[in-house]
């Protein structure tokens, strides 16, 4: 079934708000969606898609824990934990509904960390960390990214062989930092069967493409590292490994 790990993400989660006697509760969570200067400040480079406007974030707040999920479909949305829970998620829209309230509850558990998007310049310092961290623990020779993230993609490429994949049709084709950014539809299990170690944004888990990813990576038995805030929530109740060094709580 192509979203088994999405459905043991909600399964997950509605057992933890079980046993924490807050399904039936009243609890209301809030979605907004946040300005670009809101989400992650003023960094350097305008490539990022919050700054660009392409891809917005929106927060949920939960008894004054946050959580926060990117999306290309935001929306505000107010009820329970119940009411999300019982939505249909056949949406990016209605996913990252979903996706922010499970961080932000998540993190009032303080069972994850680091839910609210790092600003200004922490993105790049966020980059050189994650260089480091890569020839610490993998030590490889090809990295594949799927997501364009300019800064990561800046920074891997002088390091590593590098493949990038995205969704965005405005970024496919072209060549960003002297790499050029493939299609997301296409080349996904090309690149990630190539790469020694895939880094993977957080966002497919709001659009629907965590399974495939996941799929191709233990079909060609590869590493895959979730990078952002997005997928804190996932990653604790799914056992996934991520990468986001610089975000705030």
């Amino acid at each position: 079934m192509e979203n088994d790990l999405f459905l043991l993400f909600i399964k997950k989660f509605r057992k933890i708000v079980m046993e924490n006697d807050m399904l039936s509760s009243r609890i209301t969570v809030k979605a907004r969606i946040l300005t670009p200067q809101e989400a992650i400040g003023q960094p350097t480079r305008k490539e990022f898609p919050l700054v660009k406007g392409e891809e917005k974030m929106i927060e949920a707040e939960f008894r004054g824990s946050y959580g926060q999920a990117f999306t290309d479909e935001p929306s505000n949305f107010e009820g329970t934990i119940e009411d999300v829970l019982n939505m249909e998620f056949n949406s990016n829209k209605s996913r990252a509904i979903l996706v922010a309230t499970v961080n932000a509850v998540l993190r009032h558990l303080n069972l994850i960390e680091k839910t609210r998007h790092c600003k200004n310049e922490e993105p790049e310092i966020c980059s050189k960390k994650l260089v480091t961290y890569l020839k610490d623990n993998f030590n490889p020779k090809k990295v594949g990214i799927i997501g364009f993230q300019p800064a990561f993609v800046d920074r891997i490429s002088k390091h590593f062989a590098l493949r990038v994949t995205d969704l965005n049709p405005k970024n496919i084709g072209k060549k960003k930092y002297g790499v050029l950014i493939e299609s997301g539809n296409d080349a996904t299990e090309d690149v990630i069967q190539w790469a020694d170690v895939v880094l993977a944004t957080g966002s497919c888990v709001v659009n629907g493409t965590l399974d495939k990813i996941m799929k191709y990576a233990q079909k060609y038995k590869k590493t895959v590292i979730f990078y952002g805030v997005t997928i804190g929530g996932a990653a604790y109740l799914l056992d996934l490994v991520r990468w986001c060094s610089m975000a705030h709580n």
